[in-house]
């Protein structure tokens, strides 16, 4: 399903994911053969780059500012008011990180952690609603959460994000999953964020090809068959059939 950059996400909704990488050149050779991405903001040095399929905003890939810091995708969901919401976030047991913070004139992002300590993005829009594509091959179709308490994660996100997951009509492209269903159980809580692709084997042979490598070998799932993969940099993902 295609999505136009008018699009606006509800509470919940996810919206939005970057990478934040050392070598965003690298990234750019990386994602643009494996998704068929182009990219632009090169004229800001040193911010982050916007990656378009067929012209539309799919995601960004940004420097890390501090190579302490994870080389990670991280998604973020979408929220009227950031300020409102971090503090839902801490009440209910998790962690303001960053933020929030207004980002030009395309909105306000915030970094928090839940109270397992998974790290997620928010995002409150002005100019920017978020993903222009999703749910089709090159785009975001699904973001997992694997954690050590699922039931724990539910009752935190159901409260978060009630009518996203829960509400009439949802469809929140957002699951939970038990960690050791496909991790081993000293992986902290984490999120995984998901891109469709045209055919499993061919985009795992494609990662191989360009330097990255398979985490997690293909298995099943209730949305699709899946892969969990790392780039050439070591920032996790998972390509998706559906």
């Amino acid at each position: 399903m295609a999505e136009n950059s008018a699009s606006i996400y509800g509470e919940g909704t996810p919206c939005w994911a970057d990478a934040q990488l050392p070598d965003v050149e690298a990234g750019k050779r990386f994602y643009g053969e494996l998704f068929g991405w182009t990219f632009d903001g090169e004229d800001a040095p040193g911010g982050p780059l916007w990656a378009r399929l067929d012209g539309e905003p799919v995601a960004s890939l940004a420097p890390k500012s501090d190579g302490r810091m994870p080389t990670v995708w991280t998604v973020y969901f979408a929220t009227p008011d950031a300020h409102a919401l971090t503090w839902k976030v801490t009440d209910a047991g998790g962690r303001l990180i960053s933020g929030p913070t207004t980002v030009a004139d395309l909105g306000a992002a915030a970094l928090v952690t839940d109270p397992q300590g998974a790290v997620f993005g928010l995002w409150q829009s002005a100019g920017h609603p978020g993903f222009g594509r999703r749910r089709e091959p090159g785009a975001f179709v699904w973001t997992e959460l694997y954690t050590p308490d699922p039931r724990a994660a539910n009752t935190f996100y159901g409260d978060l994000f009630h009518e996203a997951l829960f509400g009439p009509g949802a469809d929140p492209d957002f699951g939970r999953a038990l960690l050791t269903d496909v991790f081993p159980a000293e992986m902290p809580a984490h999120f995984v964020v998901h891109f469709r692709v045209g055919g499993l084997d061919t985009a795992l042979a494609t990662v191989r090809r360009l330097g990255g490598r398979v985490q997690v070998p293909p298995f099943d799932a209730s949305y699709g068959s899946v892969a969990v993969v790392t780039d050439n940099q070591g920032a996790s993902f998972a390509p998706l059939t559906r």
